[in-house]
């Protein structure tokens, strides 16, 4: 199995990149979210999952390993398939939707393309408690090109904050500077949590 790929990006949409590695252009699946990570790169590393079928063999690529998983788990789900799974992370953020499975919004689920009521419903009842556990288990989910956001999430999370609370502020102040300093970072989710 192919864990990742860094290479040279030759070709990039919001639907799919093509990274060139070894003299091989590999023609990866992605996500608007991993395209907005990767957009403008001129070499990246992406994380692969790896869809091999009768008819096919489908590379899907990540840009944080958060991403990478949820998609997974979205898989894991009867009646939810790679490009399903795909279209959610592509209309919802991964934190969000983690947040909308783990506090049961089927709302924001429904509001995705191709998504129903009991799609929606049996996403929730089964990863629910997966990914509540996941959030909740210590682990620190980080971009991985952000080292800022991973060690004030870290802080936060130390002070006592809640870590879905801490992520979405995080994530929102680095929307607006995507360069801010550990210290300062802290200091303005702190005023905000």
């Amino acid at each position: 199995m192919i864990d990742y790929i860094t290479g040279t990006v030759t070709g990039l949409n919001p639907a799919f990149v093509v990274v060139e590695c070894g003299g091989i252009g590999y023609n990866i699946n992605i996500s608007l979210n991993t395209y907005a990570a990767i957009d403008k790169a001129v070499t990246c590393k992406i994380l692969i999952h790896e869809s091999i079928r009768e008819d096919a063999h489908l590379l899907f690529g990540f840009a944080t390993e958060e991403e990478r998983d949820l998609f997974r788990q979205l898989i894991s789900v009867s009646g939810v398939g790679a490009g399903t799974a795909r279209m959610m992370l592509s209309s919802v953020r991964p934190g969000d939707l983690r947040e909308a499975i783990t506090g049961g919004d089927v709302s924001t689920l429904k509001a995705v393309k191709g998504i129903g009521l009991k799609t929606a419903q049996r996403i929730i009842v089964d990863l629910k408690d997966k990914l509540g556990k996941h959030v909740g288990s210590g682990e620190i989910i980080a971009f991985s090109d952000n080292t800022a956001r991973e060690e004030a999430l870290s802080a936060l999370v130390m002070l006592g904050f809640a870590r879905i609370s801490a992520i979405k502020v995080i994530d929102n102040l680095l929307k607006e500077t995507r360069t801010l300093p550990v210290e300062e970072l802290v200091r303005r989710a702190l005023k905000l949590l």
